[in-house]
């Protein structure tokens, strides 16, 4: 009887199949390590904005509190970004004719709010609210770093879900007292274990189930 396949094609068969399967899992892995990338998240890069604005130099130099130009933090879902006039407030008297404020002056005078570049950023199936986070005692450097120490605004987070969820499975990791809160270089004190159960029952904080539930962050 004539033979159809050649003897090596059972092997050439299992040899194809193999290269096949690694070559899709290996595809997986580089697409799912791109999507990963802080090249596609954007952490640690600070984009052009139509100013230099400095954090470092104002709030961590001069010592302006967060709360002067995030107004709304403490009240709504936003942060909120600053008015022109507010930025005015000091550099109608300093730096008056800086260059680099040009386009301040511009904004003022021409009643054109300056656009800035978002730097963090959720998707907007996400639910996030920064008055429920900051008034429960969760400091601003947990999700944006130590702001007062960078020259230009950058990401440092991803704000994958991952990130959402190992705050709100261990919030008593991470809570602080009212006065911490704007403190960008807080660190969990030595008695955290102890001090931060007992901040989590103050401020009413849910447990872990409820927290991690789909409902409180997908509306």
């Amino acid at each position: 009887m004539r033979q159809l396949f050649a003897p090596g094609a059972d092997a050439v068969l299992r040899l194809a199949l193999l290269t096949v399967s690694v070559g899709a899992i290996l595809l997986l892995v580089v697409v799912g390590a791109v999507a990963n990338s802080d090249y596609i998240s954007g952490v640690g890069i600070a984009p052009r904005q139509p100013v230099p604005f400095s954090h470092k130099h104002h709030s961590g130099e001069l010592g302006i509190d967060c709360r002067y130009c995030h107004t709304s933090v403490e009240v709504a879902a936003t942060a909120g970004m600053p008015p022109t006039h507010t930025c005015m407030t000091c550099h109608s008297q300093i730096w008056t004719g800086a260059p680099m404020l040009a386009p301040v002056r511009d904004s003022l005078a021409n009643d054109d709010p300056l656009h800035w570049t978002r730097v963090n950023h959720i998707p907007s199936y996400v639910y996030f609210n920064h008055s429920v986070h900051v008034t429960k005692g969760i400091g601003c450097s947990s999700c944006h770093g130590a702001m007062d120490h960078m020259q230009m605004t950058l990401r440092v987070q991803s704000f994958h879900m991952e990130f959402c969820l190992q705050c709100h499975r261990h919030p008593e990791e991470h809570v602080r007292t009212p006065d911490q809160v704007w403190n960008m270089d807080w660190g969990a004190p030595p008695d955290q274990a102890v001090r931060g159960p007992a901040l989590v029952a103050k401020y009413h904080i849910r447990n872990a189930a409820q927290l991690t539930d789909c409902s409180i962050c997908h509306r």
